[in-house]
């Protein structure tokens, strides 16, 4: 199977335009932002699923998992080219970093020293910042044709985080159908890290239409309450509330409850405490759509994870492929340390020091049901 690595060309040779399964153009993808070289790279199993990943913010460009019917369907949200990217603020499918969530202030005090980070949300510090690792371009060496590295260096006090960072992500499409993320990164100097990934996922394969009708189900007990700016208030059990998510449950029928926490946030967009203790082998979250019978099983490390419902996505936005993407036209799931941990002794460090390694850990792993569930 050939490998695509278009990334590695420079701008001023010719590229060759080639076609993939989900109707990507490379030759869209090749580009320079902040003079470095972009490209569009594209991982196949031996199944035949198709993931497209670009270097520009590590992004999942496109994922083609099959339905029940066995048809290749698109299940994630993003656009067609860099320079469709570079025009939006938005963060469909990126890498995030240095640290994902909100870090309220933009505040942390770490061995006695307080550092600023950009306000960019509500007062607060939002998934590293305005120029977080969502708008850098990562180098990138596709392994196989099942596995993509990409490594950039966070130098110190890039938006204000100390140290400097060397990360490495490498995404696999494995033969069980899964996207497979690991995270790794070391420092020189004692600094916050929680890195994430941000797809945007809609199990119908039919990427105009809400993600109302999805069923979700979150491993956890408990969840991070919030305030009017969406920084944690504390952890409180899920008991008799739409935050009850233990049973698989229709986003529809939550989020329209007048719950107050499900007011505040415009939907899902809260952080649940997994009862998973980081044990991979565990399932965190799973998500069911009864049309196309796909399946997405959520695992990780993490002891969190961030369930947001589309809630502030354009009432319209131009997509790939001319779709266009409807309000609440998709859903996150992103494995993670809880928001505001820097600040909040009692949560899960985040603190990395020297001669440390983060590690984290998050499958993605895609499957069908033969009929629908309310047959």
């Amino acid at each position: 199977m050939a490998l695509i690595t278009v990334g590695l060309l420079s701008c001023k040779q010719e590229v060759k335009n080639t076609q993939t399964m989900s109707g990507l153009n490379t030759k869209d993808f090749v580009s320079k932002v902040d003079g470095k070289e972009t490209g569009l790279y594209i991982l196949r199993n031996s199944l035949g699923l198709e993931a497209c990943i670009t270097n520009y913010g590590g992004r999942l460009v496109s994922l083609l998992v099959p339905d029940r019917d066995g048809n290749l369907k698109d299940v994630v949200l993003g656009y067609g080219s860099i320079a469709e990217y570079l025009a939006t603020d938005g963060n469909y499918g990126a890498l995030i970093g240095r640290y994902g969530n909100r870090i309220k202030d933009g505040l942390f005090t770490l061995d006695g020293e307080t550092y600023q980070l950009p306000k960019n949300n509500n007062g607060h510090c939002l998934h590293g910042g305005p120029k977080g690792f969502h708008t850098q371009v990562w180098d990138a060496e596709q392994l196989d044709a099942q596995t993509l590295k990409l490594t950039y260096l966070s130098k110190d006090k890039e938006a204000g985080f100390p140290g400097n960072l060397n990360v490495t992500v490498i995404y696999k499409l494995t033969d069980n159908n899964a996207i497979d993320i690991q995270y790794e990164a070391t420092t020189d100097k004692a600094t916050v890290v929680n890195l994430t990934n941000h797809s945007y996922f809609n199990l119908s394969g039919k990427l105009n239409t809400q993600i109302l009708d999805h069923y979700v189900h979150i491993n956890a007990d408990s969840y991070n309450a919030v305030d009017e700016t969406l920084i944690p208030v504390g952890i409180v059990p899920v008991d008799s509330t739409p935050m009850d998510l233990r049973r698989p449950a229709l986003i529809r029928a939550g989020i329209n409850e007048g719950f107050e926490q499900l007011v505040i946030g415009k939907g899902y967009d809260h952080n649940w405490v997994l009862n998973t203790k980081g044990d991979i082998s565990q399932l965190a979250a799973k998500v069911y759509h009864d049309g196309s019978g796909i399946v997405m099983d959520v695992y990780t490390n993490e002891p969190g994870i961030q369930f947001y419902s589309g809630n502030f996505m354009a009432v319209s936005d131009n997509g790939k492929l001319g779709i266009k993407y409807p309000h609440r036209g998709a859903l996150c799931l992103e494995t993670q340390h809880y928001p505001n941990s820097p600040n909040e002794p009692s949560y899960p460090s985040t603190v990395l020091r020297p001669g440390e390694k983060y590690t984290s850990r998050c499958i993605y792993m895609f499957k069908t049901v033969p009929t629908p569930v309310n047959q």
